[in-house]
């Protein structure tokens, strides 16, 4: 018997597992061949791609049966970081704790592996991510004007924002836009991230030529940065800076 439901409700189809239910984001895909089903831990959902003449019933279906796999994937996912007072986070590929204390300056103040900060314990989350998000900018335009100089390349306007789909983007223009969750990586990895995108100023494809010039760009390993984001990047979507905590 499949756990599947898609009865119409508010909220849309769900998949029982065990006592929980867990909602499910349907996807369909022009490229898709069969029925592919992951669990996104960060969205605390299941996320089912079918091709698009698919019947939705019918992967429902097939995606409830999927009861042991989906219970192990579930075992396994971090669960979303509020942050907040005592919570760690990284900050340039390293664990910073988030040091508060009523008494201390509302400024934030990164000393070595702490975070810290003062004001209403209620809002250090979103006051952490508004300085992230400027720290973020800053770095993220200086580092591409000067790598864009040294190859002789103009950069437009650079901006950061938070998708999920991808690191970076370059326009036609010229302008560049970045997640601003980079500032939580490695040094290493931010910059190839920014080589990557510069690069594409010369080369808007992803052939040979272009790839030469990332590596003639980034002063380190390319691969290596390009396999910590698939390893860890998804998980810097974890941490939620919008609620509320109270001490």
């Amino acid at each position: 018997m499949s756990n599947a439901s898609s009865d119409g409700d508010r909220d849309g189809p769900r998949i029982r597992v065990g006592e929980t239910d867990w909602p499910v984001r349907l996807v369909s895909h022009a490229r898709a061949r069969r029925y592919r089903l992951v669990f996104d831990g960060v969205r605390g959902e299941l996320r089912l791609t079918l091709p698009c003449r698919a019947s939705a019933a019918r992967a429902l279906a097939w995606a409830g049966e999927q009861q042991l796999w989906i219970a192990r994937q579930v075992g396994q996912a971090a669960g979303p970081v509020c942050v907040g007072p005592g919570v760690t986070l990284p900050l340039f590929g390293i664990p910073r704790r988030i040091d508060w204390s009523p008494t201390a300056p509302r400024a934030l103040c990164l000393d070595g592996e702490a975070l810290r900060v003062g004001g209403p314990a209620e809002t250090v989350g979103r006051r952490i991510e508004r300085w992230l998000k400027a720290e973020a900018l800053a770095l993220m335009e200086r580092e591409s004007r000067a790598i864009a100089a040294a190859a002789g390349l103009r950069v437009g306007r650079v901006g950061v924002g938070d998708p999920r789909s991808r690191w970076g983007s370059c326009t036609a223009g010229g302008d560049l836009r970045y997640s601003w969750r980079l500032v939580m990586v490695p040094d290493h990895v931010r910059r190839a991230t920014v080589a990557h995108e510069v690069a594409h100023l010369r080369h808007m494809d992803h052939g040979p030529a272009f790839h030469a010039l990332v590596a003639q760009l980034h002063d380190g390993d390319v691969a290596a940065a390009r396999d910590w984001l698939r390893r860890e990047g998804r998980g810097l979507h974890r941490y939620r800076f919008g609620e509320a905590v109270r001490i």
